[in-house]
């Protein structure tokens, strides 16, 4: 096919989850669940953190930045996929692509990041109990949620703006359910190999560095809590990281599959399955975690769930 600039009529088509038409309805209905869910889910997070002054801390200050970019991210894949399916169409236009991948980018960076300060907080919290409360005031924390969001916008932004240069074939087919950054960079008909040495780079910067970051926060905290003479102390250390572990293993975990499904199997079908892991059942999940495995929210969320039934 002949490499020609077509970036303002080219129209990429999305080839989704599955193909078989007996198993649309079934994928509709199993994505608009989980999306629900989803929202659902982390709204109560947000209601149940602004609704209750206990929880006015930094731990669920960022719990709650992490629910909101939960939504974001979710709602960024999902709808989209939901009327490809309804409308029998994997049609998507190359501006809508573009932002598409630009606004996954930007919210699964923001999660990524604030993975990271969560583990720093856990990390103030136990190692540095004393000065928790001045180290992780509000403004201090609210920064750190602007820092993150301004990392993750000019992070998105480099990347689309090198799509920018790249040239692009008529109906080219997305192996995919939805406008992935490296599948957007292999449709290119012109040389893209500024776009991969870049993308290289911001996967060290922003997924290795902070992946060791909190890794050495918790080598930290396990050092600290192992010096904590009381059980009672140690069990309460734990307990208060266990959900913010649970989360980043879910989130790493499902990453790391999704790159190693890619380097293993030559089947883009299976990278795309692989990749529904960490677009679509991780988001969902992280309200159960951290309602599940926290006292303190759970009664917060009782208390949110009897106020609305007695407004009812």
């Amino acid at each position: 096919m002949k490499s020609e600039n077509q970036t303002h009529t080219a129209e990429f088509l999305l080839l989704g989850l599955s193909e078989d038409p007996e198993l649309q309805p079934i994928l509709f209905g199993l994505l608009l669940s989980i999306y629900l869910v989803t929202v659902v889910g982390n709204l109560l997070i947000i209601l149940a953190v602004s609704s209750d002054s206990h929880l006015h801390t930094p731990m669920y200050f960022f719990l709650s930045n992490l629910a909101l970019t939960d939504i974001c991210s979710t709602s960024t894949v999902v709808p989209k996929m939901l009327v490809n399916i309804q409308t029998e169409s994997k049609a998507i236009s190359y501006a809508g692509c573009l932002t598409q991948a630009y606004f996954f980018m930007v919210f699964v960076c923001m999660d990524n990041l604030l993975l990271t300060v969560m583990a720093y907080d856990r990390y103030v919290a136990i190692c540095h109990p004393l000065h928790y409360t001045v180290i992780m005031n509000p403004h201090f924390c609210a920064l750190l949620v602007l820092i993150c969001l301004l990392i993750s916008t000019v992070d998105a932004l480099v990347h689309t703006l090198m799509l920018l240069r790249l040239s692009f074939c008529k109906h080219l087919q997305i192996p995919h359910f939805f406008c992935e950054l490296t599948q957007i960079i292999r449709m290119a008909c012109s040389d893209a190999l500024i776009n991969n040495i870049v993308e290289f780079l911001a996967t060290i910067f922003l997924g290795i560095a902070p992946l060791s970051g909190i890794i050495f926060s918790y080598a930290q905290i396990v050092s600290s809590i192992f010096r904590i003479p009381s059980t009672d102390r140690k069990y309460k250390a734990f307990s208060t990281c266990g959900s913010h572990l649970s989360v980043v293993s879910l989130f790493y975990g499902t990453c790391i599959g999704v790159y190693l499904s890619s380097a293993v199997t030559d089947s883009p079908r299976m990278s795309a399955m692989a990749s529904v892991m960490y677009t679509v059942v991780t988001p969902m999940l992280n309200p159960f975690i951290y309602s599940l495995r926290n006292k303190d929210m759970k009664g917060a969320l009782r208390k949110l769930t009897l106020g609305t039934f007695l407004l009812l």
